[in-house]
């Protein structure tokens, strides 16, 4: 996600590595890191890192390693790219010793179709995401073409056994002091009631493996919270979830509206990624439009530019909390593999944030909750599908 307000206050504390300010230190550190730093799982972590996909790659993007690695030296990173200039950056930021690197010889454009990026192989995306596959690596993280990305790692991983289609899920600030997951945020232009059932699975066991949510409530996104409103695909994914959510040990909120995202009424929301994806980019304009309004105010005349002085503090702890990079990277739920995807424009410490969240991910048993929730509900689909058909021929 894509949040850029005040982008004019310096944000303070972007130096050694990607722990955030004093307000969001404690909440920041147990998601990215886990408790005091160390891998939850004692099983080895290693991450495979798309060298050359973004737009300041590989500049930013090995900053960003060596990021990552100042506050985990031990960590094991495969870094997949042109290996000489890769290993010339590796090497500026005093990493080059300390990174495993894989030579690719091609890059996939940030403006290529899907199509061509799975054609080629001997892209730094296709490479990374095949030490994934190879079981040599535990995450992918690319800051490269998002629908490239998608379309390769969902040919070389494919999906887990029951999930109809993969989603994208971001996470969104919420006034809690945390954050609230929603998706699709793009993956899918539209979705059948059972896809959005399968979201809903996908991103309650990614509440609980990055934010430690014991029982993630879970909202269907809609035109209004009440039962009548709302199109029948959407009236029809809210009775199945209802009825298979209760059967899985969900708790299911119910309808919410687009404000409910923002307030953080659930801990989830599902929704489609057409809606998603616009409602995404709609944040981001409302975000920068009132950025650009308290700057224009502020500078009005001696007593405000004096008045934002007096509260430069707060406005400090407003920028750390919307930062964008606090919450930078979309993980890819579905796949038999994980990845996430770091905004393509992000800089250094946006990308150690999409390292750290990839590291919580690996280190969780979410892949296996979805596995289990959607075989679970494979045999209640098809236990209502055989009733179904003895009624009929009854």
């Amino acid at each position: 996600m894509h949040w850029n307000l005040l982008p004019n206050i310096e944000c303070q504390n972007i130096v050694t590595d990607c722990h955030y300010g004093s307000a969001l230190t404690k909440v920041l550190n147990n998601i990215l890191w886990g408790k005091k730093g160390v891998n939850m799982s004692n099983k080895p972590i290693v991450m495979s890192i798309d060298a050359m996909g973004g737009d300041h790659a590989p500049e930013e993007i090995v900053k960003g390693v060596s990021f990552y690695l100042q506050n985990n030296p031990n960590a094991q990173l495969i870094l997949h790219g042109d290996e000489e200039l890769v290993r010339q950056t590796a090497a500026k930021y005093g990493i080059a010793d300390k990174v495993q690197i894989v030579h690719a010889a091609e890059t996939v454009p940030m403006d290529a179709k899907p199509a061509l990026a799975m054609r080629r192989k001997d892209t730094s995306m296709w490479s990374a995401i095949a030490s994934v596959k190879a079981g040599d690596a535990s995450a992918v993280i690319s800051a490269g073409n998002t629908g490239a990305l998608m379309a390769v790692a969902h040919l070389q991983l494919r999906t887990i056994p029951g999930v109809h289609r993969p989603a994208i899920a971001g996470s969104w600030p919420n006034p809690r002091g945390g954050f609230s997951v929603v998706l699709d945020v793009g993956a899918n232009v539209d979705s059948s009631p059972d896809q959005l059932v399968d979201f809903a699975i996908m991103g309650e066991a990614y509440a609980k493996a990055l934010y430690n949510k014991e029982r993630p409530s879970v909202g269907l996104l809609n035109v209004g919270s009440e039962e009548v409103k709302g199109h029948e695909d959407i009236k029809e994914a809210m009775r199945l979830l209802r009825a298979h959510g209760s059967q899985l040990g969900m708790e299911i909120y119910g309808f919410v509206e687009g404000t409910d995202i923002s307030m953080g009424t659930t801990d989830v929301v599902v929704t489609d990624g057409f809606t998603g994806n616009i409602a995404l980019k709609a944040a981001e304009g409302v975000a920068k439009l009132f950025a650009q309004v308290l700057r224009e105010s502020l500078k009005s005349d001696p007593f405000s530019m004096l008045g934002s002085l007096l509260a430069f503090n707060g406005f400090r702890k407003l920028k750390e909390r919307v930062d964008p990079r606090s919450s930078n990277g979309g993980v890819f739920l579905g796949l038999n593999g994980l990845v996430v995807k770091s905004h393509g424009g992000t800089d250094a410490k946006g990308f150690c944030a999409a390292i750290g969240i990839a590291y919580k991910m690996a280190s969780s048993n979410y892949r296996e909750t979805i596995e289990e929730n959607v075989a679970r509900l494979t045999e209640l689909r098809n236990k209502n599908l055989e009733e179904a058909n003895l009624e009929t021929q009854g």
